[in-house]
């Protein structure tokens, strides 16, 4: 069994999809490692290290990739590098699948059996092999340090004998993981925090970590979850009550940082220009949402823009902003679930296709996208 750990070729993307943590981990299940030269260097883990952890270092993406049974990357390989893995080879990566049709179709062309770690369904046994909260939670860490860089203030209130520094106001939109970690950053911070979303159970999340909950809570707001715990979309009559309590809220506020989305469409607009128009300048707005659209208007992707001298941040890749650490985690993530795709007697490749979490992320195999929700629909 020979695992292949690939670079990744986007130059927003430092990652690295193993580390030499889990190349010890995988020997010990029976696996060959080959490590392509230079994949981790973005994330602090020279190739020496791999090696020092029993990998061997390939020069390429084709030296590594052509006889390997699983491929680890972070994002969804490209149709070069589909050409160097052979038919019939694991490839399991953050795939990005949704409305990807042509990108769906090169993998299943390829023969190869692709899984999107990013559909790992939330059940007890998947925690820990969840990517959308590892890398999820360091975004919001880092939302909250990016906002700090930006502010050009203190957060914490500070009592001084040339006078009383007030503490920051901050406005998290979204209290799922990423936001959650945002509150509790920003309150370590010394920053008076507040947070909405439109999940009820949020509220008393967003309050056991010292946050006030901003939301209208009529009825429509306590049926507002979906089974998996996903936010559900919105009536427009509701939205537009929210719009308008959040709209007097932001205006108050010295920091924003907007975190939400809905699996598989685009971010929902939460920051209008209006809004924007309404802070003082100085102020600060951080878009987590950026590559899907944004939830602020005014949001440039990869930019900190600025509009009446409020700062938009809209940074790609948050979590590959702390490389090392959210590569650390994703390694864990992907071998948590690699390991669950391993006999551990014969120390082979043994893919149960029937299990729960298979059926769940595997995108494509034996030349066909087999995932019930990315048939084509021609």
């Amino acid at each position: 069994m020979l695992i292949a750990v690939l670079s990744e070729t986007d130059a927003v993307e430092p990652r690295v999809a193993a580390t030499p943590e889990t190349v010890k981990k995988y020997k010990s299940l029976g696996a060959d490692i080959v490590v392509q030269a230079g994949a981790g260097v973005r994330a602090g883990v020279p190739d020496a290290e791999f090696e020092a952890a029993g990998a061997s270092i390939a020069k390429d993406a084709k030296s590594a990739g052509k006889d390997a049974d699983v491929v680890l990357k972070v994002r969804r390989p490209t149709e070069a590098e589909l050409k160097v893995i052979k038919p019939g080879a694991l490839v399991i990566a953050i795939m990005d699948p949704y409305g990807q049709d042509a990108a769906l179709k090169a993998l299943a062309e390829a023969k190869v059996a692709a899984f999107s770690m990013e559909l790992m369904p939330r059940i007890t046994r998947a925690q820990v092999m969840d990517v959308l909260s590892s890398q999820a939670n360091l975004a919001g860490y880092r939302a909250v340090i990016d906002a700090t860089a930006e502010y050009g203030r203190a957060m914490p209130m500070m009592m001084t004998a040339a006078g009383t520094v007030p503490a920051a106001r901050v406005f998290i939109m979204g209290a799922g993981v990423a936001g959650l970690q945002a509150i509790a950053t920003a309150r370590r911070l010394g920053a008076v925090v507040t947070a909405t979303d439109v999940r009820p159970a949020a509220k008393e999340q967003v309050e056991s970590l010292g946050a006030k909950f901003i939301a209208v809570e009529d009825e429509e707001f306590k049926q507002a979850e979906t089974a998996g715990g996903y936010a559900k979309e919105m009536s427009a009559e509701y939205r537009a009550k929210q719009a308008a309590l959040v709209a007097s809220h932001i205006a108050k506020q010295d920091i924003v940082i907007t975190t939400a989305l809905i699996p598989g469409r685009p971010a929902p607009k939460l920051v209008t220009r209006d809004m924007v128009e309404s802070m003082k300048p100085g102020s600060v707005v951080v878009d987590l949402a950026v590559e899907r659209g944004g939830n602020c208007e005014l949001s440039k992707p990869g930019e900190v823009a600025e509009h009446n001298g409020v700062k938009i941040v809209g940074h790609l890749n948050v979590p590959g902003r702390l490389a090392a650490t959210a590569s650390s985690l994703y390694a864990k993530n992907l071998y948590a679930f690699v390991e669950t795709l391993v006999d551990k007697e014969t120390k082979a490749l043994a893919v149960k296709w029937d299990d729960e979490l298979v059926k769940a992320t595997c995108l494509t195999r034996d030349g066909a996208i087999v995932h019930s929700a990315f048939q084509p629909t021609t």
